[in-house]
């Protein structure tokens, strides 16, 4: 399996933050069931999605390089 870095940046932003993933997932536009699709691998992160999901976390794209 391939590991995503994006994934994992955005599952250690979202916990230094203290936020919850379904609050996350709201705020960029996914359902639970696609977020989760998109940090566990199973849904290929697309440009559009980093940005949406930049976008609810206030931080750059930058942030998960």
């Amino acid at each position: 399996m391939i590991r995503s870095y994006i994934a994992e940046n955005t599952k250690r932003i979202i916990s230094d933050k203290g936020l919850k993933h379904m609050a996350v997932a709201a705020r960029a536009g996914y359902s639970t069931q696609q977020f989760s699709a998109l940090l566990n691998n199973r849904k290929v992160i697309k440009d559009t999605d980093v940005i949406a999901i930049a976008n609810a976390l206030e931080v750059t794209p930058n942030a998960f390089a």
